[in-house]
């Protein structure tokens, strides 16, 4: 392995990224209670202290060796680098770009020298602290690259230096190898397995090297032997473990498993499992708390966790044989603080907890977003779309606050900001024994609807008309129009785990802003890890959450259940034909349409409506219709200008055309009136909304479905809560279980009428020709997978090739998420 030096290179990002970085503004006036803003999911900030600004996305935190400044990890799909914060002031006063970036932040013993991971770069950046500025002296190569475009094989995650400082451990997250580097000659001196997905790293006193292993349930063990290092007897813990931490004396190891609300303590000495604190919410589902940043006072006997999906910072008590210093067994859950959204790190300075938010605030408003055509400064068009809007913040709590009695109330604060307090009510359900429930492709409000009168809409943004969308128009109003509903995603990789799970866990949080920009990760979200099925290999899913999905619940309540689309892979198919797709997740195998395609939109949904229809059909001679279908229609995703592929019209008048048929044909069975078919999509990315971007379509069809209009906040999670009470299931997790069913839209009485298909205008064969609008920019996009292509390229080529080149691209819309709130 060589050294290399890319101090002008980096440098010269410094100043752009300089530019670029977030402000920080003074700490705000907090906005609490009723008014405080509420997110996608549900859930509304409350934050116990005053925050500040930063950058996009910070997973990882150190204080400077004088503790005068905070330095951040940044590693977000808008900008992945270092960024250093004033402590006292909030401000920050300089952000230093990578090309990438991933969770491993420390400095070197002396404190003169910094390391930054480097994500799919296969490198480590060293930074020289000195006056307190970050100066770029070189980079050390992790693994050569075949060329400078080729996505690295090690994804540098967390790393740490040896007592002495010679020497760097590095987690090779996708090599799945423990890297120890000679930081004198900036050579890889050893490598050793580190299990599936390796990410946290922590050096005891006496030389032992402990590597978190996020794929598995174990914690990997390394011994000095010599000038190398000697692989041990792994630890068992709980499922995917993640960020660790060593106490004091080092006789006690902490690691945080978020997917399953539980912190694994470990005694050093014995490498054994001596206690395992759990973090549940008050409904105890096993998951959905999210514990990730870990702090411990300073004599030891408590510990700070953050909360990435509660919001909030946890305090516990610890028992004497948890902290080491005795044989007592009780440790407690104290309480817990608001924060802001998604806490990932804490740090402690004096009587002060400073808290990293890695989304920050949530959603906000747009106006600096350049028009096509006109001069505009770059960072400003990356601040304005979907996934470059999220950054983070930093909340200051004071060490009083978590005494008794003012943690009584900053817990109950944190109660009502995530619906703890509100009862979870299932009852006053109609007579529905059957739920169809279809998932589509990323389309928003304003998009689709905009123009139906009883509805909030900006026509201007209108891509898909009634001529195009019939049957999306004719739902809407005889069934109910929705203006209120907020896909719990940013895009489609958290998108199919929101809408199949009701949670994403914190590998797929962590890793999607580097998958969608490019930044080397594969798509690990819909049941393949690196492009493989896991349970293939006996492997576990590395973002399948704990409790499952909606297919679980039908396995555990013992209803029955079909898959068609969701969560497939080909096998054996070739070209288009539909033949040989199969379930990834062992109960799929058997419960999922061998014929009906995953995502590929080179197959109509015409056929995908065919196939399901044929098997209708079959149940309606059986006399007997699965209680729980999931179906993919995912068309509407279009291909946009793409040469000689489908036009936007077409895909969507295909997707629209597919689901009118299939309601028409529910509709004249005998299952029609015990049948509640939910229809949404997985996110909102692709297109414009003047209220908010994950503002999105759903339709509730049944005759039990009252047609007036609901301007009601309903999201992902509350659908699915709705679905689990019809059905008699459990919940997934908090997100559902202290969701907002849908109890106030049905009838007293069913309204059986057919419904009768309608045929859109638009022609479903007109293709794009070879040089028509956006043709050579399409070419550039993958449109293979779902939401591979760059978004905004996408969202324009759309929007010209349906309104022409003389309609100024408005760009996806928002307002803040207060605005929104208020006017509920």
């Amino acid at each position: 392995m060589t050294q290399h030096s890319l101090a002008r290179l980096l440098q010269a990002a410094a100043v752009v990224g300089a530019l670029a970085g977030c402000k920080a503004a003074g700490p705000e006036k907090l906005v609490e209670g009723r008014d405080a803003p509420r997110l996608p999911t549900g859930a509304r900030l409350d934050p116990a202290g005053p925050r500040t600004n930063v950058g996009a996305l910070p997973l990882a935190a150190v204080l400077s060796p004088d503790s005068s400044h905070i330095l951040l990890l940044l590693n977000g799909w808008r900008q992945q680098g270092v960024q250093v914060v004033n402590r006292t002031s909030g401000a920050v006063t300089q952000t230093l770009d990578q090309p990438a970036a991933f969770i491993g932040l420390t400095f070197a013993p002396d404190g003169r020298t910094l390391y930054a991971s480097g994500g799919n770069t296969d490198a480590i950046y060293r930074y020289d602290w000195a006056s307190s500025r970050l100066t770029l002296r070189d980079s050390i190569i992790v693994r050569e690259r075949p060329s400078p475009r080729s996505s690295g094989t090690s994804y540098p995650a967390g790393i740490a230096t040896s007592r002495d400082g010679r020497l760097l451990y590095v987690a090779e997250n996708l090599a799945d190898s423990l890297a120890v580097i000679d930081l004198s000659t900036g050579r890889v001196t050893q490598r050793l397995g580190a299990g599936r997905y390796p990410y946290g790293v922590v050096v005891n006193n006496d030389g032992t090297v402990y590597v978190s292993s996020w794929g598995t349930q174990q914690v990997h063990v390394y011994t000095p032997d010599g000038a190398r290092l000697r692989d041990r007897k792994p630890i068992d813990v709980a499922r995917h473990p993640s960020t660790m931490l060593l106490n004091a004396d080092g006789t006690r190891l902490f690691a945080t498993s978020a997917s399953t609300d539980a912190i694994s303590v470990i005694d050093t000495r014995s490498n054994a499992v001596v206690s395992t604190l759990r973090d549940p919410t008050p409904a105890n589902l096993g998951q959905g708390s999210t514990p990730i940043g870990m702090l411990l006072s300073r004599d030891g006997t408590q510990l700070y966790v953050t909360e990435g999906d509660n919001n909030a910072v946890a305090l516990f008590t610890l028992s004497a044989r948890t902290a080491g210093t005795g044989s007592g067994t009780r440790d407690s859950l104290l309480g817990r603080a608001p924060v802001g959204w998604y806490p990932s790190a804490l740090l402690q300075v004096g009587d002060t907890l400073h808290v990293v938010d890695a989304k920050g605030r949530g959603t906000a408003p747009n106006p600096k977003l350049p028009q096509p055509g006109a001069t505009g400064r770059p960072e400003d068009r990356a601040n304005s779309y979907t996934s470059g809007q999220i950054n983070g913040t930093i909340t200051k709590l004071a060490l009083a606050q978590f005494a008794s009695p003012s943690l009584a109330a900053l817990s109950g604060r944190v109660a009502r900001a995530n619906n703890w307090d509100a009862p979870s009510v299932r009852s006053g359900m109609p007579p529905i024994t059957h739920v169809i429930y279809v998932i589509k492709e990323n389309r928003t409000y304003d998009q689709v609807l905009s123009d139906l009168p009883a509805g909030d809409g900006d026509t201007t943004l209108l891509f898909f008309p009634r001529r195009m969308s019939p049957n999306h128009h004719a739902l809407a109003e005889r069934f109910g129009l929705y203006d209120r509903f907020f896909v719990n995603a940013e895009v489609s990789a958290d998108g199919h785990n929101w809408s199949t799970a009701a949670y994403t866990t914190d590998y797929t949080q962590k890793t999607v802003p580097s998958n969608y920009s490019g930044r080397g990760r594969s798509y690990d979200y819909e049941g393949t890890n690196r492009g493989r099925v896991p349970s293939d290999d006996d492997d576990d899913d590395v973002a399948e959450p704990a409790k499952g999905y909606l297919w679980d619940l039908a396995k555990r309540k013992g209803i029955t259940f079909r898959n068609f689309g969701e969560f497939v892979v080909p096998d054996g198919a070739t070209g288009t034909a539909p033949e040989g797709y199969r379930g990834v997740k062992p109960f799929l195998v058997a419960n999922t349409s061998r014929e009906f395609p995953g995502y590929n939109l080179d197959i109509q949904d015409q056929r995908r409506a065919d196939i399901w229809i044929k098997e209708l059909n079959g149940w309606v001679a059986a006399g007997e219709m699965p209680q729980l279908q999931i179906v993919r229609l995912p068309n509407d995703h279009t291909h946009g200008a793409s040469a000689n592929k489908p036009t936007p019209q077409a895909h969507m008048a295909d997707n629209d055309l597919a689901l009118g048929r299939m309601v028409e044909a529910v509709s004249k069975t005998k299952f029609w009136a015990s049948t509640a078919i939910f229809v949404l999509e997985d996110d909102a990315q692709n297109g414009p909304d003047h209220v908010d971007s994950h503002r999105s379509l759903l339709f509730v069809v049944s005759p039990w479905a009252m047609s007036e209009a609901q301007h009601r906040f309903v999201n992902t999670t509350d659908v699915i809560a709705t679905m689990e009470a019809l059905l008699g299931l459990d919940a997934l997790s908090p997100y559902d279980h202290y969701g907002r069913p849908l109890r106030e839209i049905w009838r007293s009485a069913p309204d059986v009428r057919p419904y009768v298909a309608l045929v859109p205008s638009t022609p479903l064969t007109d293709r794009n020709p070879a040089r028509g609008t956006g043709a050579i920019e399409s070419r550039k996009l993958d449109l293979r997978y779902e939401d591979v292509a760059e978004e905004d390229a996408f969202n324009r080529i759309l929007w010209h090739a349906i309104k022409g080149t003389k309609v100024p691209y408005p760009g996806p819309k928002r307002m803040s998420a207060a605005e929104v709130v208020r006017s509920w």
